[in-house]
C-alpha cells in the first residue's frame, strides 16, 4: 500500500503551516491511520512543538537530504500512537549550497520516501516558508499540497508565487500532483475582516477551500510549548475538534475518489 504525501506550504509566515502539519498528521493518526510528519524546515518548528530538541538526535533529516542516512533510520516514535516524526535541525539550511552540483536534486526526498512508503497511510511534509530546494523536494515528491490561508490583511500575498510553482512542478516534475486543498486558519467569527477574508478565499479558488475552518483557539497556540499536538494537550478544545473535522473531510475525500 502506498501512503497518501501531503506537503504542507505557503511561502508566506505564520499562516499555521506547522500547527496543521503537527495537528492533521496526529488527527490522522488519532482516526487509525499510521501517520509520518517529516519536518522540512530549518527553524525545526515541528520538531520542537512535538517536544523534541533538534540537537538531541545523532541524525535527521539533513543527513537523508545529503545522502548519509536513509529515511527509515531517522524515524522517531512520539507520544502519540501510530504517528511518527522524522526531525529538522537548523544544518538544513545549508542543503541549497551543498546539494548544487547534484544531479536530480529536486528528486532526492522523493526516492528516499520510496523505501518507508510500505509502512504508513499517510506522510505529512511540513515546508519551510520559501519557495527553494526543499519545498521542490517536498512537491516532487507528493501527491498533493495543503495550502494554509490566515484570514488576516494580505492573506492572498504569495499565494500567485506558490501556485506558479505548483504549475511548474506539475508540468515538469510531478505530474501527478494535486490541490488537496486550501485551508482557512485563524479564523476569528466576531471580526468582519475574518469574514471578507474567507469569502474573498472562496471566491478565489470555490471548491478547492476545505469546508472545514481552522479557528484562533488559544490551547492550538499552547500545545507546542507542552511539546504535544492538540489531541493529546486538550482534545475537546475547539482547535482539536477542527482539525479531526479536517483530517475527516480529507479521508471523505479520498474515499470519494477511490468510488
Amino acid at each position: 500500500m502506498r501512503p497518501k504525501i501531503i506537503s504542507v506550504s505557503n511561502q508566506k509566515g505564520g499562516v499555521g503551516k506547522t500547527t496543521t502539519s503537527i495537528n492533521l498528521g496526529s488527527s490522522f493518526a488519532v482516526l487509525g491511520k499510521r501517520t509520518l510528519l517529516i519536518d522540512l524546515d530549518p527553524q525545526a518548528n515541528a520538531t520542537t512543538g512535538l517536544g523534541y530538541n533538534p540537537d538531541s538526535f545523532s541524525s535527521h533529516i539533513y543527513h537523508v537530504m545529503i545522502g548519509e542516512k536513509d529515511a527509515g533510520s531517522v524515524i522517531q516514535e512520539t507520544k502519540l500512537k501510530d504517528f511518527c516524526l522524522i526531525s529538522s535541525h537548523p544544518d538544513l539550511v545549508g542543503v541549497e549550497v551543498e546539494l548544487m552540483d547534484v544531479p536530480l536534486r529536486e528528486r532526492i526526498l522523493s526516492r528516499a520516501l520510496a523505501s518507508v512508503s510500505g509502512e504508513f497511510d499517510f506522510i505529512v511534509i511540513d515546508c519551510p516558508p520559501s519557495l527553494g530546494l526543499l519545498t521542490l523536494n517536498a512537491l516532487t515528491a507528493a501527491h498533493s499540497l495543503l495550502v494554509p490561508v490566515q484570514c488576516e490583511y494580505y492573506a492572498l500575498e504569495g499565494l500567485k508565487s506558490l501556485m506558479n510553482t505548483f504549475r511548474l512542478v506539475k508540468k515538469r516534475l510531478n505530474p501527478s500532483l494535486s490541490i488537496e486543498g486550501f485551508l482557512l486558519t485563524m479564523f476569528d467569527s466576531r471580526t468582519r475582516l475574518s469574514h471578507d477574508i474567507a469569502e474573498n478565499v472562496k471566491a478565489h479558488f470555490n471548491s478547492q477551500v476545505f469546508r472545514t475552518i481552522i479557528p484562533r483557539n488559544i490551547r492550538l497556540c499552547e500545545a507546542p510549548s507542552f511539546g504535544v499536538p492538540i489531541c493529546l494537550y486538550d482534545i475537546s478544545s475547539k482547535g482539536a475538534q477542527h482539525y479531526l473535522m479536517l483530517a475527516k473531510e480529507i479521508l471523505d475525500m479520498e474515499v470519494e475518489h477511490e468510488s
